[in-house]
């Protein structure tokens, strides 16, 4: 094998660089799985499939020198960790990568760490190599979604956040990382001054919703200490505000967190770091939910004279999202064989990549991405909250719902009601239509800012209920209210048909339990060059309550 072919993966059996090499399977590179535990790094190389050659080695991070000076690897990557806690001489490997004359990538989510590759730069220069600090999600890309709203906007306010699917399993040295800086000082950006605020100590609620998709729940945010919050002011001039958080799963499990790091930060506790393994050990264990991660970048500014924002969306689903952290080194490196290399240097890996380089990353895998902008709360409330993806509805539910001025469509429909006693009482109770067979219906529609009433005729059965907006933890979501009960829905485009899933729902104001959400394979499509209507409501411990499917055309 080639020497221009040869890598090495410090902690490559590790959760990062396990999936480092995963990604690197399909390619001609010699990859050393490097670690202080030989027995590991063999048992990792044997479970190996593909075309890359794994071999495994038995290493200390800190007896490095001599390794690199024997196997010369092209390039080594770090990823090990936590790059917080490296001591009086947190750059060693660093330094024998510059001795050996060895490019240099790592994992670092330290931001005092990355920021302080750059003094490194000359030698790695003098050393003909290039050594990239931070080379992950943050800050790598968050800075490629910034630089593209740059292209549209001024940008001076930036939010942002990653939630881990709860299945996805965390590294030991990650929750170090984590509950070590808990409580603790971190270096952010606010009002154009650097300062500090307390780690894991602030929080905010977002909602990850990439236009027409199924977003993930409204999740709770806490700040964390990433390269972003020092690197990226310093590479752009206009962001005078900038934080960063983390969402994992369950909230019961962050709050705690939340707790001890205020609770440290009161009381000049040390770092609670020795409580990692039990920390580990409780969020490894506590799966449940949906097997969803997710990420946002939320700027604020100006566009034209004007206030704008722009947020950036991303979903991964199953077991792809965990991939998402190790794919800028992957990138890098299938770069590399091609013959394009970084120059060289050492520094932060703030503008390794751009946002192109990261779909060609997430192609073939269920990674979905999209943006949401500002819109005039005088657009129709579908649009709003579809954004761009309204455009890609049938031609006829467009027509329906593009429109801010009372109207009224007419059709038929067939309908059906459930058998049940609590079935038929419920229907009543809110005035489904509940007649079987084919009947006539029709439907005003009267819009209001950021809402509109739907008054339902079917053949003398009237009901209506009023479709709004949601706010807060309804964010990106259609709230109808039926009475007292409010249902929150996400606007799902599949298949040329908008579906309506319900997610969240209240009583008397009163939110009520996941497992009592009522559900249905409600949706909105074309039928004959019609609209068409298919809506389905049905309850736990109920069953079917009522269903009715048609068309509707535009009164004249």
């Amino acid at each position: 094998m080639s020497k221009a072919q040869t890598i090495m993966i410090l902690g490559g059996y590790g959760v990062f660089g396990g999936r480092l090499a995963e990604l690197l399977s399909d390619t001609p590179f010699q990859i050393y799985i490097a670690g202080r535990n030989l027995a590991k790094a063999r048992t990792f190389c044997a479970a190996q499939s593909g075309t890359a050659q794994y071999t495994p080695i038995g290493v200390d991070r800190n007896a490095i020198a001599p390794i690199l000076v024997d196997l010369r690897p092209d390039v080594l990557i770090d990823a090990t960790g936590p790059f917080q806690e490296y001591g009086d001489d947190p750059y060693n490997v660093l330094s024998a990568c510059i001795a050996a004359g060895v490019n240099y990538l790592d994992f670092a989510d330290g931001s005092d760490f990355v920021y302080g590759t750059s003094q490194f730069d000359a030698a790695a220069k003098d050393a003909d190599i290039f050594m990239l600090s931070g080379v992950s999600s943050f800050p790598v890309l968050t800075a490629a979604v910034i630089r593209e709203m740059e292209n549209t906007m001024v940008v001076q306010q930036v939010t942002g956040g990653i939630a881990p699917s709860p299945y996805a399993g965390i590294g030991l040295n990650v929750m170090r990382a984590v509950v070590g800086y808990a409580g603790g000082d971190v270096k952010l950006t606010r009002g154009g001054v650097v300062t500090r605020a307390i780690g894991l100590g602030e929080s905010k609620y977002f909602t990850v919703a990439p236009p027409g998709e199924l977003p993930l729940r409204n999740l709770r945010f806490s700040l964390v200490d990433v390269p972003d919050l020092q690197v990226i002011p310093r590479a752009h001039p206009d962001i005078t505000d900038i934080w960063m958080g983390a969402g994992p799963v369950p909230e019961s499990l962050h709050r705690i967190l939340n707790l001890l790091a205020k609770a440290r930060a009161k009381f000049n506790l040390p770092a609670f770091t020795r409580f990692s393994p039990l920390f580990y050990w409780v969020l490894n264990r506590m799966k449940f939910g949906e097997h969803r991660g997710g990420m946002f970048v939320h700027g604020k500014g100006t566009r034209k004279g004007q206030l704008h924002e722009m947020s950036w969306h991303l979903l991964a689903e199953g077991d792809d999202g965990p991939f998402i952290p190790s794919m800028a080194i992957e990138v890098i490196l299938r770069k590399f064989l091609r013959g394009e290399r970084p120059e060289n240097g050492a520094r932060p890996a703030t503008n390794a990549l751009s946002l192109a380089d990261y779909d060609m990353a997430f192609n073939n895998r269920t990674i979905i991405t999209g943006w949401r902008e500002s819109i005039t709360s005088d657009t129709p409330i579908y649009r709003q909250i579809l954004g761009a993806a309204f455009d890609t509805l049938p031609k006829q539910v467009q027509d329906l719902h593009n429109v801010t001025r009372p109207r009224r469509w007419s059709g038929n429909a067939t309908g059906e009601h459930g058998n049940s006693r609590v079935a038929r009482i419920i229907a009543r109770m809110f005035g489904f239509a509940t007649t079987d067979g084919e009947i006539p219906v029709s439907v005003t529609f009267t819009p209001s800012k950021n809402s509109e009433l739907w008054e339902r005729d079917f053949d003398g059965q009237k009901f209506c209920s009023t479709q709004s907006i949601g706010t807060g933890r309804d964010a990106h979501l259609l709230t109808e209210r039926f009475g007292v009960i409010r249902v929150s829905m996400a606007l799902v485009i599949r298949d040329d048909r908008l579906y309506l899933q319900p997610r969240r729902w209240s009583f008397l104001g009163i939110p009520m339990p996941k497992f009592l959400l009522p559900s249905g394979d409600s949706f909105e499509s074309t039928l004959d060059g019609k609209f068409h209507f298919n809506v389905r409501i049905a309850a736990p411990f109920v069953g079917l309550i009522a269903a009715y499917r048609g068309t509707l055309t535009p009164d004249k």
